[in-house]
Formats: C-alpha cells, sequence, structure tokens
C-alpha cells in the first residue's frame, strides 16, 4: 500500500482548516436564492398540483392553467434565461416540498391564510373566488354550502388533503367520518360516482371544470363560506420558501402592473377566469387574517 507522505508532512490542524474551507464554500452556493440562480439561467423547479383551471396538465401533455401561465410571464419579465422546470404533485406535497427545497414555487392557486403564511412566502393573490360542490345530478341531498352538509347527519362531502375546504369542513362542525380524505382530485371524484360520498368541496371554478362533460355529475351554485359569522372567500397566489423572499417580491413588483392588464385578462380568460375575479386584498392582509 502507497502512503500519501505528502499527507503525512502536512502540519497540524489543515484537515480542520481545510474542511471549514470546503463548508464555507458550500454554504455559500447553497446560501443562493432562487432569483439569483434564475436570473443567472439556472433551473426553478415550479410545481402544480393537478388541479384544473389553476395548474395542470393538458391533454398535449404541457403543463398549464392560470397559475403556470402567469409564471411564465413574470419569469420572462423577471429572469428570461431561467431554466423552467414544472412538476405534478400532491397538493399536500406542495409546502412540505418547499421547505424541504424539492420545489422553488407553488404555481397552483393556493388559497392565502394566515396558518400557510406561518409555513411559506406568499405572493399577492391573482384571483378570488368562492366554493362549490360537485355532486350527482339533482343534487339529492340538497347540499349548497357546509352548513347543510353538517345539519344533514346522512351527508357525506370528500376532501382533497392539505386544502382550505378540510378547514372548513371542521370549522362547521362536519364530523370526521362523514368528511373523508382523499389524496387527489381524481380519487375523490371517483368516490362520488360510486356514491360513497355525497359531494366533493372544491373551489367554484375547480367544480365547474371537473363536473363539465361528466354524465350524471353537476356542480352546485357559488357560494362563500360562513366561519364564526364571518363570509370567508379564497384568495389564491404564488408561494415560495420564507429564504426567498426577494423572489416574492420581485414577483408582487411585476404583478402590480399586470394583475387586470388586458394582457392578464387575456392569459386567463380561457381557463374560466374573468375581471369580476381581480383581487381586492394582499397577500399582507390575508396573512394577518
Amino acid at each position: 500500500m502507497r502512503v500519501n507522505v505528502d499527507f503525512l508532512r502536512r502540519p497540524a490542524g489543515w484537515l480542520a482548516a481545510g474542511l471549514v474551507s470546503v463548508l464555507a464554500m458550500t454554504g455559500l452556493a447553497s446560501a443562493q436564492g432562487v432569483l439569483e440562480r434564475a436570473r443567472e439561467g439556472g433551473k426553478v423547479t415550479i410545481a402544480v398540483a393537478g388541479e384544473a383551471p389553476y395548474g395542470y396538465r393538458g391533454p398535449d401533455g404541457e403543463i398549464t392553467g392560470e397559475a403556470p401561465e402567469i409564471a411564465r410571464a413574470v419569469l420572462a419579465r423577471l429572469a428570461p434565461d431561467a431554466e423552467l422546470s414544472f412538476v405534478t404533485v400532491e397538493f399536500g406535497a406542495l409546502i412540505p416540498g418547499l421547505r424541504d427545497g424539492s420545489i422553488d414555487i407553488a404555481a397552483a392557486g393556493m388559497f392565502i391564510t394566515p396558518a400557510r403564511c406561518g409555513e411559506v412566502a406568499f405572493s399577492n393573490p391573482t384571483y378570488v373566488v368562492g366554493e362549490a360542490f360537485a355532486v350527482k345530478a339533482g343534487n339529492p341531498r340538497g347540499l349548497t354550502d357546509f352548513a347543510t352538509v353538517s345539519d344533514n347527519e346522512e351527508a357525506r362531502v370528500g376532501l382533497i388533503a392539505g386544502t382550505v375546504e378540510y378547514n372548513y369542513a371542521l370549522v362547521t362542525g362536519i364530523p370526521a367520518d362523514r368528511a373523508p380524505l382523499y389524496r387527489d382530485f381524481d380519487l375523490a371524484m371517483d368516490a362520488l360516482k360510486a356514491g360513497e360520498i355525497d359531494a366533493v368541496a372544491l373551489t367554484a371554478l375547480t367544480a365547474k371544470d371537473l363536473v363539465d362533460g361528466e354524465d350524471g355529475l353537476e356542480a352546485t351554485p357559488q357560494f362563500y363560506p360562513v366561519l364564526d359569522g364571518e363570509q370567508v372567500k379564497g384568495y389564491g397566489g404564488f408561494a415560495f420558501r420564507k429564504e426567498d423572499r426577494d423572489l416574492a417580491d420581485a414577483f408582487n413588483g411585476v404583478l402590480a402592473d399586470f394583475i387586470g392588464s388586458p394582457d392578464h385578462l387575456a392569459l386567463v380568460e380561457p381557463f374560466g377566469f374573468t375581471e369580476d375575479m381581480m383581487p381586492d386584498m394582499t397577500a399582507e392582509d390575508l396573512c394577518e387574517g
């Protein structure tokens, strides 16, 4: 066995010093924010949750929807050389994915809530929307909001893990055995078709999209949940790691001029978003509750 004599002749402490140097360089590399990386032409991983019309894979296999298209428009202004990589994850995996670094931006129309603001940074909202249920044709149980589910001991409503609808159901007193959780939208809709549940709680746009073209299903009219005596509206935006506050601020700088503009409305109109859905609150307002 050959022994590296130079290694043995190194002065005491050289190894520790070298490790400190390497770790320092690694720390500098890992400390690079997404905005800086994007502006240098690096990869930015953007996640959707497979929920139309917010962010989903279209028939041609490409990721599209309100949020991905806005993300493309914003990043074209902020970092035109960035490599954008879109991935689909379960809705409940969006915030964990941001926090563990596997994704950089959640472009899924995520509602901005105080609880979520404790975990991630948000852009200002890009829309406001109400709720609706996907139900069997004719709405046999007569379900029009969460209170009507709570009041009917026979009614069961399906919820998607990680969504605000879980909180709405909880606050309105729907017991867990009548509010089963599903991993994704397809599983919940399959349960509705099979008669295992009477409704799926969704945003109004998602409910409309999921029942479109489905025989025997319909969407209830849009409603705004009333929680503790207050009407609640859903404001959706982009989520980022808290460490990427500069990216969120830069995003907001572009959104300030873009949201509500003719270019923006033309971009999102194919997904069902209209001028009367433009937000009237900021992320700061919503994070404060």
